[in-house]
């Protein structure tokens, strides 16, 4: 075992710093580097290249952000993958979807002048396109493990020419309990395979991986894994427990230009962002609620400068890179000093200066005590601001705003009818009600502005529109148009019920024992008792009483008539389809699943696999598990994706088969 211990940044001034002619690159890779706008290696990359060149296994531990993905990218596709064979040959796997596609569009740029193929494979996506994309040779497969173990398991990743696996964000894919799926890949994969690990702490079971599976690895490490947490300010405000609150008043206070905010739960992301945009800031949350397309949906506003604020959960926000970040603030203190580590990784980045802010609860004290103790991590304590220094806070901020908007240009007539002004003894009134009429009208432009692409809440603050703005509007209109259908199908339902039970309550006025006249409204059927309420036979048949006596009694039916016409009518009840379970309807498609109860399979256990591929709760219309099959019920736009998640794929150790279920028979 070789240990490398390395500074993360170069001591000496940058115009002495190594350029990329400092490794031994091929003309292809040199030229995309350089359209890349990319003149200095750092560390990591300049450490990693002839080590994994000369394909030995290697430990690289490095903080997010110091160029990890051309550390290990760079030698992969100019020196170890065979651009003339269309064949798997690296398989790299991190802990999250937006990470996969991060590495594989890095990777693309790398290999824009070179025959290398490389696709993303991760869940919440279809199957078939990245079916396809192995089949057509990709040499580089990125992907998440259960995905990636999806496709082992159907046959559809080769692994006899694989030769290399790299795990990026290891210790983050083990925190998030993938170190089973981990091994089963691992398994798979041929022994005399190289391995690159990369990690940004190590913790002890990472460090098992490295013993029990690498072959004599090259560690490498960049100063610590707590350099990164080192290099920048951090802040902690004593919570009292209104924590959305005091939130916006830390911000209010330390006006950060953007900022992650991490939760460590889903339910608070909501709660916070909601109170970032109810005080006028442009925010969203992301956690593992949003199906894939709203995730891409928050990250694209995020990267194009629309949210100032992205509320998240650990989870969610793994192998998310937004560049120039000034700001991390933990809304809810981490749970570990690996995650405080992790999260404050985010900013500071490139030599940047960063800004880490933590709220701390009572129950938070042990944790910071810890991170004192573990990273020598010190952040300062600050108090909450009163509603007083806000006041004043905003108000010097007004006035520097007033000033370099206005202070410009100004007439010598204008200076000198101010200084009149400011000799009256009225200065203070004009002066406020000139203010008071300039801010109004800046107001009422910004509030004309806005309102195209934002919302206004009850105190007249704007609040910028976000894309979960847009996820409530499609789920309020779905809401309605659902509420229309199922008026609209109760109203065909009660139309047909009154056409076939008509004819039976006028037989049963004529020669049940009652009159016709006793069938009012209000009145009720013989034995039927006192709560059953029916209509008139003249509200039925449209007609009056007397035209329906004489209308029988000039066609006279035998006293058996009407017991025949309720067995008719029974008959006709009973012939209609009966309800789907959990109320199928028809915009639900019924598929058949081929595992059941005896397979160990609930209903909990297919909606968690739907859900977990960002199957919507709300499109599981009914799952109805029986002995040896399962039917289950999703909206008939899902059909292809839900074929796609479930077929040939193992469900409680069988593999599974799913097909559209054959009609009912009638």
């Amino acid at each position: 075992m070789t240990e490398t211990a390395l500074p993360l940044t170069s001591s000496t001034p940058s115009d002495d710093r190594p350029t990329f002619d400092a490794l031994p690159l091929s003309a292809e890779i040199r030229r995309a580097v350089d359209e890349l706008g990319f003149t200095h290696p750092t560390p990591v990359q300049l450490a990693v290249y002839e080590p994994a060149v000369a394909s030995s296994d290697m430990v690289v531990q490095a903080r997010t952000g110091t160029g990890k993905t051309a550390a290990f990218g760079l030698p992969l596709v100019d020196r170890l993958v065979d651009p003339t064979r269309a064949v798997p040959q690296v398989l790299v796997l991190g802990p999250t979807r937006e990470l996969a596609l991060q590495i594989s569009r890095e990777l693309a740029n790398l290999t824009r002048h070179k025959p290398i193929s490389c696709v993303a494979i991760y869940g919440g996506a279809a199957m078939q396109p990245q079916i396809d994309a192995l089949r057509a040779g990709a040499q580089i497969i990125v992907g998440t493990p259960g995905r990636v173990l999806d496709h082992l398991e159907r046959g559809t990743l080769a692994t006899k020419s694989l030769r290399i696996l790299v795990l990026d964000e290891s210790d983050e894919m083990l925190s998030m309990g993938f170190l089973p799926q981990i091994t089963r890949i691992m398994e798979q994969l041929p022994a005399s395979r190289q391995t690159l690990l990369f990690s940004a702490t190590l913790p002890p079971d990472v460090k098992r991986i490295a013993d029990s599976r690498l072959t004599d690895p090259v560690f490498i490490t960049l100063s610590g894994d707590h350099i990164g947490a080192l290099s920048i300010r951090h802040f902690v405000y004593r919570s009292r427990g209104a924590k959305p609150d005091e939130l916006v008043q830390v911000i209010q206070a330390e006006a950060p230009e953007s900022a992650i905010v991490f939760c460590n739960t889903r339910d608070q992301t909501k709660r916070i962002a909601s109170a970032l945009k109810r005080a006028g800031y442009a925010a969203d949350w992301l956690n593992a609620d949003l199906a894939q397309n709203d995730r891409e949906k928050v990250m694209h506003a995020t990267r194009e400068g629309k949210l100032r604020f992205l509320v998240a959960t650990d989870v969610a926000a793994r192998g998310i890179d937004i560049s120039h970040l000034t700001h991390v603030i933990n809304a809810d203190f981490p749970e570990s000093t690996e995650n405080y580590v992790h999260r404050t990784g985010r900013t500071g980045r490139a030599g940047r200066t960063g800004t880490a802010i933590s709220l701390i609860a009572p129950q938070d004290v042990g944790n910071l005590y810890m991170l004192r103790l573990t990273y020598k991590i010190f952040p300062v304590e600050r108090e909450l601001p009163s509603l007083r220094e806000l006041s004043s806070r905003r108000e010097a901020d007004l006035v520097s705003s007033l000033a370099e908007d206005l202070g410009t240009a100004l007439r010598a007539e204008d200076r000198s009818l101010a200084r009149r002004v400011l000799q009256s003894d009225a200065a203070e009134a004009i002066v406020a009600g000139l203010l008071r009429e300039h801010l109004a009208s800046l107001e009422g432009a910004a509030l004309q502005g806005a309102t195209a692409t934002a919302g206004v809440d009850g105190a007249g603050v704007i609040v910028p529109r976000t894309p979960s703005d847009e996820r409530e509007e499609r789920k309020k209109h779905k809401k309605d148009k659902d509420k229309d259908k199922k008026k609209k199908r109760k109203d065909r339902d009660g139309e047909a019920v009154a056409q076939r039970e008509a004819p039976a309550l006028g037989v049963s006025g004529a020669f049940g024992g009652t009159s016709p006249g006793s069938a009012l409204p209000g009145s009720a059927l013989p034995g039927s008792g006192p709560n059953l309420e029916v209509v008139s036979a003249s509200q039925i048949l449209g007609g009056s009483v007397e035209d329906l006596v004489e209308n029988l009694s000039s066609n006279p039916e035998p006293p058996d008539a009407a017991p025949q016409h309720r067995a008719e009518s029974r008959r006709s009840v009973e012939s209609q389809p009966k309800a789907e379970p959990e109320g199928g309807t028809g915009d639900t498609a019924r598929i058949f699943l081929s595992v059941g109860k005896r397979d160990g399979i609930s209903g909990q256990v297919v909606r968690s696999l739907l859900e977990a591929e960002d199957i919507h709760p709300d499109d599981i219309d009914f799952i109805a598990v029986k002995d040896n099959h399962t039917f289950l019920g999703v909206a008939s736009d899902l059909v292809e994706p839900v074929l796609s998640l479930l077929n040939q794929r193992a469900i409680g150790g069988v593999m599974a088969k799913a097909e559209v279920a054959r009609p009912r028979r009638r």
